[in-house]
């Protein structure tokens, strides 16, 4: 029976990345849920089984075939390259591994190609880029894509417990001193997201730089990103402007986006339909719409792409690459 490691699989998005597992049939396992040392012989249900919390160690002398990742960068900095080492698969979902340029960068549907029997640690993209990329790559494959401008509006979700737990606690009035952001969230929003670089941006914005272009395999692309928290729940949202090399035609555009797996048009202005946070929640495709001409500078386009963030933007797109390496028969 295959071995599956879970580690963080007490957090938000760990949570998240088991009900994936269920729902995409891979129960026949033997799980290993991996967490912080105060979790361990805590339970857990998976698949109508309980499991004991195991600590790291554990799990590593276990040798599972794969162990997926949400446990931030320094966890998984120590504790990816020792899974590897007895011959896992890891698939991460921190920023630790996305930019070296020995560990693929995978959103399947884009680059599942870039991953072989010898890829051991294989990273998850930031959720902002993986529901961009997937609009972006049928569209770059037809055009060639020369600049992007972006503006995100990403959900409290993506700052984990602490950020719903802040805005919750807003909304409602209580003052408990546990904050996951500087300022207030509540009827607000904050032009803020990871910390400021010396350049002026943010280490997030500067995710949507690096990944697209290593993602999409053009480090000539143009980008310019800004980050916006805001009090919502139901997933990430973006306003992207694409200046592409060559010229388009609207219908072929919204053809690219239909065909393109994992992608639904919802682009029906005259009936209001447009994608919102809280249609995306708890659903994996990626949701595009307002798809219009940018009249202000030739051969531009504006979209507006909305998704779950913590399902296609973080589980659900690392449970896809677990698939792909059985798949594949990497593993078995």
């Amino acid at each position: 029976m295959m071995k599956i490691a879970v580690v963080g699989a007490t957090g938000l998005v760990g949570s998240v990345m088991l009900k994936v597992l269920e729902e995409q049939k891979l129960t026949n396992i033997e799980l290993l849920p991996v967490a912080s040392e105060r979790s361990i012989g805590k339970e857990i249900e998976f698949a109508g089984k309980k499991y004991k919390i195991v600590s790291a160690e554990e799990a590593i002398a276990q040798r599972p075939q794969v162990a997926v990742f949400s446990a931030g960068g320094s966890t998984s900095l120590a504790l990816a390259p020792k899974f590897a080492e007895v011959g896992t698969f890891v698939v991460d979902n921190s920023s630790a591994w996305r930019m070296d340029p020995n560990v693929p960068l995978v959103v399947p549907e884009i680059n599942a190609h870039s991953i072989s029997e010898k890829t051991k640690i294989i990273a998850n993209p930031n959720c902002s880029t993986i529901q961009m990329v997937l609009a972006l790559a049928p569209l770059h494959k037809q055009y060639r894509i020369r600049r992007l401008v972006i503006s995100t509006y990403q959900s409290v979700t993506g700052s984990g417990v602490k950020g719903i737990q802040q805005l919750n606690d807003e909304q409602d009035g209580i003052s408990n001193g546990l904050k996951a952001y500087p300022h207030p969230i509540h009827r607000n929003l904050i032009p803020h997201g990871g910390d400021f670089l010396p350049t002026g941006y943010t280490s997030e914005e500067q995710k949507l730089v690096d990944e697209t272009r290593k993602i999409l395999e053009s480090p000539q692309i143009r980008v310019t990103a800004t980050v916006v928290r805001v009090p919502a729940t139901g997933g990430h949202s973006e306003s992207v402007n694409i200046e592409f090399e060559n010229d388009f035609d609207l219908i072929d555009v919204r053809r690219l986006l239909e065909s393109m797996p994992g992608i639904k048009v919802l682009d029906n202005p005259a009936e209001n339909l447009y994608p919102m946070p809280l249609m995306s929640e708890g659903k994996d495709e990626v949701f595009v719409g307002r798809i219009r001409r940018d009249d202000s500078n030739p051969n531009t386009l504006n979209l507006w792409v909305v998704a779950d963030n913590l399902r296609k933007g973080a589980a659900t797109n690392a449970i896809q690459i677990v698939k792909f390496l059985i798949d594949q028969k990497f593993v078995s």
